[in-house]
């Protein structure tokens, strides 16, 4: 599937009213959500760590899977109240990293780098 239809197909299951005011409810909702959801993520890798000294099921990855899922939800939602096609978001990620890889600075530090 394609991120920008992914990003289409997920707003069926948007209860808000899409806007771009950004002080909406719906928008805060959904950077809430997409903070708990990787919250969620993480809670489930620290227990994997925990428990299980790391080592990954086959539930667990899909337990994980789900959580990624949701997460993307969110992000995909985030994104289209932003006025911003999720496959732009993806490729201007690659982009970035792909100057930072070119220029060593994969492990520096600071948003510009």
């Amino acid at each position: 599937m394609e991120f920008d239809e992914y990003q289409k197909r997920a707003k069926k299951y948007d209860f808000f009213d899409e806007t771009e005011n950004l002080k909406e409810l719906g928008f805060y909702e959904k950077v809430l959500g997409l903070v708990g959801e990787a919250g969620e993520t993480a809670d489930k890798v620290k227990k994997i760590l925990r428990d299980k000294a790391g080592v990954i099921s086959d539930e667990d990855r899909e337990l994980l899977m789900k959580e990624l899922g949701d997460t993307l939800w969110y992000l995909a939602a985030i994104a289209r109240y932003l006025r911003v096609p999720l496959s732009k978001v993806a490729e201007g990620n690659l982009n970035k990293l792909e100057s930072r890889y070119q220029r060593n600075k994969l492990h520096s530090e600071g948003d510009e780098r």
